[in-house]
């Protein structure tokens, strides 16, 4: 009887995940505004009745989108972190955004482009969240600055993954990959230009 609890806990909690990381793809390339419970049900592969159990409104949903965000930023800068140097971490950082350009080129970058959606509603809350989700990122680049002993690795931080926002946008609206390829170049050769090493 427990193992068939366990075995109903599990299916729930996979349920759950399948839906959030739906929510995360569609959001994207719908928009918030434009997506409905119904495609987030379809996406996920899930009876629309069966959401609600889970998520009872598309704010709710939108707010999971945010969580898989978040969820998978921490699986790559996890990922990121078995790395011995910092500067190495930051170059396959700028990797994997490069390795995203047809997504990026296509829809934008998955959390910016939301988080300024967002920022356009008239009740606010949830653009906060977006906001707590670059700052995860922003916080990992300035560790990683940290330890490379560099001065104002706050602000390094910003220009990084500002260079990162701005050459998203650009690739979505030129609607060209390439400007991710060749501003990750630039990054990378940037990255490698600076000083300092770990600090032991």
């Amino acid at each position: 009887m427990t193992d068939s609890k366990g075995s109903r806990g599990r299916a729930a909690a996979g349920k759950r995940q399948r839906l959030m990381a739906a929510a995360a793809r569609v959001v994207h390339r719908q928009g918030a505004d434009r997506t409905t419970i119904a495609d987030i049900a379809r996406a996920a592969d899930v009876p629309v009745g069966n959401v609600y159990y889970y998520f009872k409104t598309k704010d709710e949903l939108v707010a999971a989108a945010l969580g898989e965000h978040a969820r998978q930023l921490e699986l790559l800068t996890g990922r990121l972190d078995r790395l011995p140097d910092p500067r190495e971490r930051l170059k396959d950082l700028v990797e994997a955004w490069v390795g995203q350009r047809d997504l990026a080129a296509r829809y934008g970058c998955p959390t910016g482009t939301l988080a300024v959606e967002l920022d356009k509603r008239p009740e606010g809350g949830l653009d906060v969240e977006a906001g707590k989700v670059i700052r995860l990122l922003l916080d990992w680049v300035e560790r990683q600055f940290r330890e490379l002993g560099l001065p104002d690795p706050d602000e390094l931080a910003l220009t990084l993954v500002g260079a990162y926002q701005g050459m998203s946008l650009l690739a979505n609206a030129l609607r060209d990959p390439g400007v991710m390829l060749r501003q990750g170049a630039r990054l990378t050769g940037w990255l490698d230009s600076l000083p300092g090493g770990t600090r032991l």
